[in-house]
């Protein structure tokens, strides 16, 4: 095991790589370093080949010093999967102590299943109070031509788009200003009060928009009704894979379904980009968490067609006894608000 210095071996590697998400990838290490400070990028190799990556995040905040290595490790063949793990630990256990860190949180996006759970409790995790980051995600395959990405919706949903796509007061415009990022965020912060969760600050979206914009890799997409912004998407694309992370609609306008044609819009953009996969991000099933904050958003995604992939809940290892008093606050957090 090794620190990573070179971003072709880092990116090289986890294009061969097909679960991953942008949380593991090199600009996401650059944003964590303009946000957090200290972030590694290690390599863990069989012999001279690199078998695994871990980007290892060190997160000050105010309930406690903890290494989040977020939707990570990213692995290349799953029998050396215990032994990864358990070299990262020990790795992170002696960090632990010289960086002061209370715990360390995992969040990989490895299948949800006996095995991986066993393979965790056998080196001493427990399931976390809360997730960081996605556990569950909807995926697209836009392999297919767009005429068979558009039949496969919903009736619904394909309704709606054409319905957008008729109304010439309706027209969807994709930006990579930064200078675009305070519209955005001025729109999360007017839906984060009626929904009543906190949003993402100004200052988080500009750097994350900027860290990825270096690559091409950033774009907002604005839905306007008779020039006046209506819906908003932050979309991510990197390493074959278009990332829906960010959204906000006004309500004075939900009758004209322009999230629909916006969405589409993104998807079309993905696929123009060349890309074989998009993500929707976070997912809750309506049904079995009909009360989750993720429900409603998750039926709209399902409209577009795709399926659930469901990871293994996120991990965390104590450090310290500091880890309790942490663990009971994010879990008093987490039913209050039914997460």
């Amino acid at each position: 095991m090794r620190e990573i210095t070179n971003k072709e071996e880092w990116e090289g590697f986890l294009t061969e790589c097909t679960e991953k998400t942008f949380l593991h990838s090199w600009q996401w290490g650059e944003f964590q370093q303009v946000m957090r400070g200290k972030i590694w990028r290690f390599g863990l190799y069989e012999g001279e080949s690199l078998a695994a990556v871990a980007l290892v995040v060190k997160v000050a905040a105010k309930r406690g010093t903890f290494f989040l290595v977020p939707h990570g490790p990213v692995v290349q063949n799953s029998k050396f999967k215990f032994q990864i793990i358990k070299t990262l630990l020990q790795q992170l256990v002696r960090l632990g102590k010289t960086e002061g860190a209370a715990f360390i949180r995992i969040n990989p996006i490895w299948e949800r299943s006996e095995e991986n759970n066993m393979l965790f409790k056998q080196l001493g995790f427990r399931a976390a109070p809360m997730q960081t980051h996605p556990e569950a995600s909807w995926k697209l395959d836009i392999v297919p031509l767009e005429e068979q990405l558009f039949s496969g919706m919903r009736k619904t949903t394909r309704y709606l788009v054409r319905k957008a796509l008729d109304n010439k007061d309706i027209a969807v415009e994709q930006s990579a200003s930064v200078v675009d990022v305070a519209t955005f965020s001025a729109m999360h912060e007017k839906v984060s009060r009626r929904q009543a969760f906190v949003p993402f600050s100004r200052e988080y979206l500009e750097n994350e928009f900027q860290v990825f914009l270096k690559d091409d890799g950033a774009r907002l997409f604005f839905g306007k009704y008779k020039g006046e912004i209506a819906a908003a998407a932050f979309v991510v694309f990197w390493s074959g894979i278009g990332f829906y992370h960010h959204a906000a609609s006004l309500p004075q306008f939900s009758k004209f379904s322009i999230p629909y044609l916006l969405q589409w819009e993104a998807i079309r953009e993905a696929k123009r980009r060349g890309c074989l996969l998009y993500d929707f991000w976070g997912y809750a099933d309506p049904k079995t968490l009909p009360k989750h904050p993720w429900a409603g958003p998750t039926l709209f995604k399902q409209g577009f067609g795709g399926e659930a992939k469901e990871y293994i809940k996120t991990q965390d290892y104590p450090l310290s006894w500091k880890y309790w008093p942490v663990a009971f606050f994010e879990a008093a957090r987490r039913i209050t608000r039914h997460l």
